[in-house]
């Protein structure tokens, strides 16, 4: 037997886990000690009314013979399915039935779409990144070129001539850095893949934060994108999933490369290896997509993104260089003074009893700079803007 040593070549701890450990640590040495968590990309807010009472209807009906469900549809449910052909309908994106694949949350789809690709594809990765996108491929063997996102580039790279890529990642809005990419940005991106037969991962996992209507929230909406992206959604920031696991993956019939259907490559990989969402959170999700549940989830996304509004007008009052926080609930700073992001973290943590993320975790240009959620309760989100504004 032989291990797979590619998985020697990736640090030793999740970012996520080295910032709970750290924690830990403090708070062990320092019991009384109030901290507020602004670090983690985890949601505050509970499940929206709709979605709880479409799910305890569920339950009722596992619990009685005649509605009893055991194995669902390999893809998904069809009424979810249907409920989000509608949902991308609302974003004039017309998509088949047979395109979308429910799942348990982009995270998983994010890592597990590698099985379909070959490992000696070129991957394309922006730094700062999401760790999972650069993680999957490190455990795969492939290789990963990093294009520069940095302030000069508003977070936003573009491709040039020069890029050789065959599977290129991208997220928008951003996570960590907050941007989103403009409908002429991801043109660009789309013409560049479309020239060089390359298929760009789209993570849209934030997309419903996007307020501003001239911002897109699909890659669909960008001409030519079906015939060469995958794009990922979650429920799990934008309708309070993160513990009831629940997302799609889309994946258009036009994607076809040296004659072989990605579409049916993703089909078959996922009815061998994966056994789908159950029928009761299902039932929950296709809530989240009729009228009652869009207005209750826009309800909660507007609560973060005034979380957003408090944490941003603190940063410019203290004149403090940070992107996103408008059109996403994450906001990227500048760490103050010239510390690095590690520094920064021991510091808020210490003096304030604040937790952030540092944003050299997401990558070597996102040293110097750190991310902070919207994700708290407005309580210890006020409580933190204070605690900043006395230390900085």
């Amino acid at each position: 037997m032989k291990p797979n040593t590619n998985y020697l070549n990736l640090k030793d701890s999740y970012l996520f886990s080295t910032v709970a450990r750290k924690v830990a640590e403090y708070k062990s040495k320092n019991p009384g000690a109030d901290i507020i968590r602004l670090g983690i990309g985890d949601v505050t807010l509970p499940l929206p009314g709709v979605v709880v009472e479409a799910m305890g209807k569920a339950v009722l009906e596992m619990g009685d013979k005649k509605t009893f469900r055991g194995y669902g549809d390999e893809q998904g449910y069809v009424f979810l399915r249907e409920a989000i052909l509608g949902y991308y309908s609302r974003k004039n994106v017309s998509l088949e039935l047979d395109e979308v694949f429910i799942s348990d949350g982009a995270k998983s789809d994010l890592g597990n779409i590698l099985d379909i690709f070959s490992v000696d594809n070129t991957v394309v990765i922006p730094d700062p990144v999401y760790p999972v996108y650069v993680d999957t491929n490190t455990m795969a063997g492939r290789s990963i070129v990093f294009l520069d996102a940095n302030l000069d580039n508003g977070f936003l790279p573009l491709p040039d001539d020069s890029l050789q890529a065959d599977i290129i990642y991208l997220c928008s809005p951003n996570n960590p850095t907050g941007a989103v990419y403009t409908k002429e940005m991801l043109q660009k991106w789309v013409d560049f893949a479309l020239e060089r037969n390359a298929v760009i991962l789209f993570d849209a996992a934030y997309e419903a934060y996007v307020r501003d209507p001239s911002l897109p929230t699909s890659i669909y909406q960008i001409e030519g994108a079906k015939a060469c992206a995958i794009e990922f959604c979650s429920l799990s920031k934008t309708a309070g999933f993160t513990g009831t696991r629940c997302g799609y993956t889309v994946v258009p019939k036009e994607l076809v490369f040296d004659g072989v259907s990605l579409n049916k490559l993703w089909l078959r990989r996922q009815t061998t290896k994966f056994n789908g969402v159950p029928y009761i959170v299902q039932r929950g999700a296709e809530a989240v997509f009729t009228e009652r549940g869009l207005q209750e989830v826009g309800e909660c996304i507007s609560y973060y993104l005034e979380n957003a509004k408090i944490i941003r007008e603190a940063l410019e009052s203290m004149g403090i260089e940070f992107t996103g926080g408008a059109n996403s609930p994450y906001i990227w700073l500048k760490c103050p003074g010239g510390m690095s992001s590690w520094e920064f973290f021991d510091y808020l943590l210490e003096k304030a009893n604040v937790v952030g993320t540092p944003g050299v975790g997401f990558g070597k240009n996102g040293e110097g700079h750190f991310r902070l959620t919207a994700f708290g309760d407005r309580e210890n989100v006020l409580t933190a803007v204070g605690r900043l504004k006395s230390l900085i």
